[in-house]
């Protein structure tokens, strides 16, 4: 079974909060419902339109592979289930950055992955940081709710 890093549901609560930069991208910024997360994620909306209030299930993951096995990246075209076929949007990238921010009232972890140019923050709790690695590769995985 897969072991997910994040699993929760986020709703966005501003798109752009910097302004709009390119044509066919947008900042969603959100909020995890169940792990209070604050997420800052880029999305391709030509491929995937995103509105504010929209809800998402979003997971983080090393593994498309519904046993959590290692993902081969040659597999028989289509032939195999995963978990990427449960999802509407996937992006594949890096973990590159772990920091913690001491500005407000606790100590939060800060993770950042990049997806192609995408980028994604994640900022939370260090008790649900723990599965994170600098250099991991992740899967991430939406879909509206």
């Amino acid at each position: 079974m897969v072991d997910f890093h994040f699993d929760d549901t986020i709703k966005v609560d501003r798109l752009d909060p910097d302004g709009k930069k390119y044509d066919k991208v947008s900042r969603i910024q959100a909020w995890s419902e169940e792990y209070d997360m604050h997420v800052l994620l880029d999305v391709n909306t030509e491929l995937y339109p995103t509105c504010v209030g929209d809800k998402f299930r979003m997971v983080l993951s090393q593994s498309l592979n519904l046993d959590g096995s290692e993902v081969n990246l040659i597999l028989a075209s289509g032939k195999q289930k995963s978990l990427a076929d449960k999802f509407e949007y996937v992006m594949h990238g890096l973990l590159y950055k772990i920091s913690e921010d001491t500005s407000g009232a606790s100590m939060e972890v800060v993770i950042c992955v990049s997806f192609g140019g995408l980028q994604l923050m994640l900022k939370g709790v260090p008790s649900r940081m723990g599965k994170f690695k600098v250099d991991q590769r992740l899967f991430l995985l939406m879909r509206k709710v």
